[in-house]
Parts: structure tokens; sequence; C-alpha cells
């Protein structure tokens, strides 16, 4: 089995921000640079294979804008508090000074 996500946009309402990839199998294949407004391919070779035209991420992260507008202004309007994330962190293997270990979070 595969899993394609085509044309995943985020967009979040603290500031001009958003992002736009295509994935498949969980690797990204491309994203858009927004602010450059320009496909940046994780392999060049990808995009021997097939195109994107950036616009459709604009023209998408646009969309996704106004909706998140639209439901903002129509809910209840509160922000959300920003909270710091707590973090653990342990270690693959038992730790012995001065020996490399993997750290998992």
């Amino acid at each position: 089995d595969h899993v394609g996500s085509y044309g995943t946009e985020i967009y979040q309402s603290h500031g001009p921000s958003g992002q736009y990839t295509q994935e498949f199998d969980g690797d990204e294949m491309f994203y858009v640079d927004l602010g450059k407004k320009e496909t940046v391919w994780r392999l060049p070779m990808f995009s021997q294979f097939a195109g994107f035209d950036p616009q459709a991420a604009l023209s998408e992260i646009a969309t996704a804008k106004h909706n998140l507008d639209v439901l903002t202004k129509r809910s209840n309007f509160t922000p959300v508090i920003n909270e710091v994330p707590e973090v653990t962190v342990f270690s693959k293997s038992p730790v012995m000074l001065g020996q490399p270990n993997t750290l998992i979070c």
C-alpha cells in the first residue's frame, strides 16, 4: 500500500505564514516557497518527472486564510493561550560518559 498526500496546505493566523507540500509514502516530494513563489523539489530529479505551478499553492493558501478568517469571526474568537511545551528526552542505551548515544524525544 502507498499513501499520497497531495496539496497539504497549512495557514496560521498569528502571522503572514503558510505551508504547502506534497508527499508520497511520508516523504516530501516538494514544497512551495511562498516568499519566492517557486516550487522547491526535495530531490532535483523529481522535477524531471512532474511539474507544479506554485500559483496553485498560493491560491489554495489564500483560500485557507480566508476560510480561517471566516471561521474565526463566526466562532467565539477566544485566542488560545500559548503554553511552554514539556519535553522529555530518553537515551536509547545506558549513558556512558564519552560514548555516543541516540536521544529519543
